[in-house]
C-alpha cells in the first residue's frame, strides 16, 4: 500500500467533494490506498447514516463506491502511465455509470471496508468494480464507469455550456 491516499494529490481547487475531498470540512473524507493492483479504503458509519435502525443507509454506501472508484481508477491511471500521483498532466475522471448491488443489509456500528480494482482500463475510460465488506461479510458490490476528461478547466466549460 501506498503511504498517502491518492486524494491527498488532487488539487486543492477539486479537493472540495462531498465524498472524497480533504478540504469539504462537512465531507466523508474517503480515502483511497493504492497497491499496483486494488484500491482500498476504510470508513466507519456515524448513528447518523442510518438508514434503517442498526443498518447504514443505502445512499450513502453507493458514494463511497463512487469515490473509492474514482480514485481507485486516477491511482491505477498514473500507476499505469508509469508516473507518480499529482504528476502533471494530471489525472481527472468523473462518473459515468454507476451501478450498485445490495446484496444484504450493512451494519452501521463497525468499521466498513472498500476494495476496488480495474476490470478494464481504456485511454478514455475504466470500469472499476468494488465490493464492500463489514467485517468478512461482502454487503454490496458496485460496478462504476469512470470517463476521463481532460481537466478541470474543461468541466469548468462544459459546465457553463
Amino acid at each position: 500500500m501506498t503511504d498517502q491516499p491518492i486524494q491527498n494529490f488532487y488539487p486543492e481547487d477539486v479537493a472540495i467533494c462531498y465524498g472524497c475531498g480533504r478540504l469539504n470540512e462537512h465531507g466523508l473524507h474517503i480515502q483511497t490506498y493504492w497497491d499496483g493492483e486494488e484500491g482500498v479504503a476504510r470508513f466507519t458509519p456515524q448513528p447518523y447514516h442510518t438508514g434503517f435502525p442498526g443498518f447504514t443507509y443505502g445512499g450513502l454506501l453507493a458514494s463511497l463506491i463512487d469515490c473509492h472508484t474514482m480514485g481507485t481508477a486516477i491511482a491505477a491511471t498514473y500507476h499505469a502511465e508509469g508516473r507518480g500521483p499529482g504528476t502533471d498532466p494530471e489525472v481527472t475522471y468523473v462518473t459515468g455509470n454507476l451501478n450498485v448491488t445490495y446484496l444484504q443489509p450493512t451494519p452501521i456500528d463497525g468499521e466498513l471496508v472498500l476494495r476496488a480494482r480495474i476490470k478494464e482500463l481504456h485511454e478514455r475510460k475504466a470500469v472499476v468494480t468494488c465490493s464492500v465488506y463489514a467485517g468478512a461479510k461482502e454487503c454490496v458490490r458496485g460496478e462504476v464507469i469512470a470517463v476521463r476528461v481532460r481537466s478541470r478547466a474543461t468541466m469548468s466549460e462544459k459546465v457553463k455550456d
